[in-house]
């Protein structure tokens, strides 16, 4: 019995860090998506163009983002 209940112990203690691991993964998740919904705020407000060069044949490109911003009610 003795070896069972250390089975069982170890099992919960097992389960638990697991469910910590998971709520910190999920408040990590949160934090990444309130940084990209902030960055995409601040790139619908204005143009942004970004430079880009193959490097393969150093063809040079630029790659003009411009959005709107909805008005607010």
């Amino acid at each position: 019995m003795a070896n069972s209940d250390g089975v069982e112990e170890e099992r919960k203690t097992s389960t638990e860090q697991l469910e910590k691991r998971l709520e910190m993964f999920d408040q990590r998740l949160d934090n990444i998506d309130s940084v990209v919904s902030a960055l995409v705020e601040r790139v619908m407000k204005q143009p942004i163009s970004l430079y880009v060069t193959c490097s393969k044949c150093g063809h040079k490109m630029e790659i003009a983002l411009i959005g709107t911003e909805k008005p607010k009610k």
